[in-house]
This record gives structure tokens, sequence and C-alpha cells, in this order.
């Protein structure tokens, strides 16, 4: 009887743990290795890598949510992945440098930095299954080195920082006219609109600074400066409408700020160049690149410790998982 009882128990622990979904993989983009690594959540190790095209460095969730996509900068490609299964679905050539890459939140605009090429590419979307996807409308003259992207939430203006020439670019999305160009500080990288659309923060990755400026008038204003670390550089909303992440890359920390108060709330270790980040939907992990060691960072932001690391490819610079907080 007691032997029954044991096997009966295995068995419905058996079928317990078959039942429970299986966790959406981790994709992390290896810049110089031009291939993407799949990391399982749970066991927390590399379980597949595939090729892409030359330095793969952003990626972007389609519209329909059926396709991740990838842009291959070097490789003048775009490759499209199923978020769920992490299979390849289709490569779409021809898209030159694709270095960053957003869709307009009403997804008509498909837009990419061509950071090469000094200039900004817009498409009009036509869906992951067309025969082509993307449809060009517009390029645009945006030197020197256009870098991140951003783009308000009515899908009126589109943001583009300018690394090598220290500006912030506004382009309406309408006419795609250019409306302003400010200089900012040293060497801008990844830009933060807040969800009101008021203000942007702008990483200076040749400083120590975010700034912020008030974009809601005619002309941009700077409002503040504040000091997170060396070499700030790539955000990630707390998924709050409240608080962002600001990776400081060459100071190797990540820090939190509130964008109420324009101030830093809190820090946390960022070991090797830290880049790009995921929050996962439990709202206490997160995920970092960390690039100057090839891995994936794993770190409680309740203990503000770093839990684990996992090997991935060179210079890992994208980081992407369905289960997320929002990015708001």
């Amino acid at each position: 009887m007691l032997r029954r009882w044991v096997l009966a128990l295995g068995w419905l622990a058996a079928v317990g743990a078959q039942a429970q979904p299986a966790r959406p993989p981790i994709f992390v983009l290896n810049s110089l290795d031009a291939d993407v690594s799949v990391v399982d959540p749970v066991s927390f190790t590399v379980v597949k890598r595939f090729p892409t095209g030359k330095e793969p460095h952003h990626l972007y969730l389609s519209p329909d949510e059926k396709s991740l996509i990838v842009a291959n900068a070097l490789g003048d490609s775009l490759t499209f992945i199923d978020p769920r299964t992490a299979e390849v679905q289709r490569v779409v050539r021809g898209i030159p440098d694709p270095y960053h890459l957003r869709f307009s939140p009403d997804m008509k605009w498909f837009v990419t930095a061509s950071n090469r090429l000094d200039r900004v590419d817009l498409y009009r979307w036509q869906g992951s299954t067309a025969a082509e996807p993307l449809q060009l409308v517009k390029r645009i003259a945006a030197p020197k080195t256009p870098s991140h992207l951003n783009i308000d939430t009515k899908s009126t203006t589109l943001y583009v920082s300018l690394q090598d020439s220290d500006e912030l670019l506004a382009i309406d999305l309408a006419t795609q006219a250019i409306k302003w160009k400010q200089r900012v500080g040293k060497m801008p990288a990844d830009i933060y609109l807040t969800p009101d659309d008021k203000f942007i923060l702008v990483g200076l990755t040749g400083d120590k600074f975010v700034e912020v400026w008030d974009v809601s008038g005619a002309a941009p204003k700077l409002t503040k400066r504040i000091e997170t670390g060396n070499g700030a550089h790539s955000f990630r909303a707390w998924g709050d409408k409240r608080h962002v992440l600001v990776s400081n890359r060459a100071a190797n920390t990540i820090s939190k700020i509130d964008v109420t108060s324009m101030s830093v709330v809190d820090q946390f270790p960022g070991p090797s160049g830290p880049d790009d980040m995921e929050l996962l939907t439990d709202g206490k992990t997160l995920l970092v690149t960390s690039r100057w060691a090839g891995k994936v960072t794993e770190i409680d932001t309740t203990t503000r410790k770093v839990v684990r690391q996992v090997k991935v490819g060179k210079s890992p610079h994208g980081i992407w998982t369905l289960d997320h907080k929002p990015r708001l």
C-alpha cells in the first residue's frame, strides 16, 4: 500500500511538472559573433545558437507579436525569429545598415537608424507575412552617426540621437521634415521619452550624466543633468510609468531614476560594461548584457546583488524575452 501511494505521488508530480507551461526563452545578440544565443531562463544555460547577419545590435517585436526582428547592421538585413520557439522564420535582405530599429505606436512606421550611413530610413509596415514587409518611404540625412531612436505616443515625432555630432534630432513623421536639431552633451546614445511625451532623457556615453530635455514646446529646453555614472548609455523602463534604469557602461553600475523628481533613487551592480537590459515580469529579476566579459548577468533588484552569469558570445548587446515587464 505504501509503495503504491509513493508511486502515485510521483506520477502526480510528473503530471504537474508537464502541465507547467515552459517559460519563453531569452534572446541575446552577440554583435561580434554575428549570431544569437538562446538562454533557458530556468537553468540559465545557452541551449541554442544560430547565425544572423554581421553585427546584430538591436531587436524589436513585430506589431502582430509573431516575430522578433533582429537588425543586422553590417549584414544589411533583418532576421525574423519566433519569440516562443526560437526558430528563424525568414531573413529580409536589402535593408541598409539597420543599427537601431523601432515601430511607431500606431504601427504604421518602421524606422531604422543607419549608423554608418548617417541617415534615418522610414518604412511603411506591410506585416510579418507580407512578401515585402517593409516599403521604403524616405531616407533622411542625419549626420553624424545616428544611434538610438524613440517615438512619441501619438506617433507624430521621431527623436534620434546623433552620437558623433553630439546632437538630438526631431523629425515630423507625417511630413518627414526635420523639426529641430539640438546640441546636447558628449556622445549621446540611448534616449528615453517619458510616458507623457514631455521629457526626453539622453544617456551621455562620453560623460557621467543623463540630460533631461523638455520637448513639449516648439524648441527643446534643458531642465537638468542627472549624474548617474561614467558611460551612461542604455535605458530600460521599470514598467510603472515612473522609474527608468540606465546602464553606466564605464562605471559598471545601473542607476534607477525617478522621472517625477528626475533623480537617482537606487543603484545596482553592472559587471563588465553593462549595456542593454531586460526586466522580467516578477519585477525583481534584471538581466543585463555584460559586453566586455561576453556574458549575461542576472541581478536581484531587491538584494542589489548579482545572482548568476552565463557565458554567451562576443560583445553581447541586445537582450529580450517575452517574459518582461511593460516598457513604460
